[in-house]
């Protein structure tokens, strides 16, 4: 399948890191990160197949993401790069570092895994019904107590952030509805078949020589803190963070410390000078 060409936001200057956002997402969903990194470091966080503003109306496969983004670092000319992945964004990091190993400085993953599994509860008509109230009221008067307590806290958000503060549900209106809008059906099925297949790459992690810093929500349903730690005894060289009271949404639970623990992380002597070879 050819590739396509991805829309992308790119800011800064410097080093490259690819951002790569999760399903549901987009490039937007990254600002988390890409606000703090982007004056630093070029930030280039792409829409992928499926999401966003990279359209397509053919059936794909996820090793069609990996094509995407191949030609994507062709058209930029980028050579070295860090990755940044989210959730479904960090198994495409890890799958393009297996594939371009030489090009890859190092990873930062978020809330993902080589063999990601849950233990997300079975979803309830009423929680739909809960999930769609408080999306959608959310939306309109963005994070007021009363909607993440009355709704909230009996939907499928309960499960995607631990904290039900304001401050979460104003990312949820900003960035989340946008990006869960603009996933398609075509990019579930792609996901939905990949992990139906028994997605697993642990045994390759071994290769993986880069520097590595895994993030984990401590509460995390979507992909399991113990899958997240599992891949990250794998990596060679990988450090680890953990946030207490925290779950699949947690960059926006605690944003400051996400985004602290990764520019200390990167700007540490030893990785500064690999940002600079």
């Amino acid at each position: 399948m050819a590739a396509i060409d991805l829309y992308a936001d790119i800011r800064g200057e410097g080093m490259p890191i690819l951002c790569l956002h999760g399903h549901p997402g987009n490039s937007q969903s990254l600002s988390v990160f890409t606000d703090a990194l982007s004056p630093h470091y070029r930030t280039i966080s792409p829409d992928l197949r499926g999401y966003g503003r990279s359209h397509t109306s053919t059936p794909f496969s996820m090793e069609a993401h990996l094509e995407d983004l191949e030609a994507l670092l062709t058209r930029l000319n980028l050579h070295q790069f860090w990755l940044l992945g989210w959730s479904l964004g960090g198994i495409l990091a890890l799958e393009l570092a297996l594939r371009h190993p030489e090009q890859v400085l190092g990873i930062i993953g978020v809330a993902t895994a080589a063999r990601p599994r849950s233990d997300h509860p079975p979803v309830s008509r009423a929680m739909l019904a809960y999930s769609a109230l408080a999306g959608i009221s959310n939306a309109l008067l963005p994070g007021r107590q009363w909607i993440i307590d009355h709704w909230g806290r009996r939907s499928l958000f309960r499960y995607l952030v631990s904290r039900q503060i304001p401050a979460v549900y104003r990312y949820l209106a900003r960035e989340g509805i946008s990006a869960y809008l603009g996933t398609t059906p075509l990019a579930r099925r792609a996901l939905s078949q990949a992990l139906q297949g028994g997605y697993d790459r642990r045994s390759q992690l071994s290769q993986l020589h880069c520097p590595c810093l895994w993030l984990i929500g401590e509460a995390d349903r979507h992909i399991t803190p113990a899958s997240s730690h599992e891949t990250a005894r794998l990596l060679p060289h990988c450090d680890v963070r953990v946030y207490e009271e925290t779950a699949h949404l947690f960059p926006w639970e605690v944003p400051h410390l996400v985004r602290q623990d990764i520019l200390t992380w990167l700007t540490h002597p030893e990785r500064q000078a690999l940002g600079y070879i």
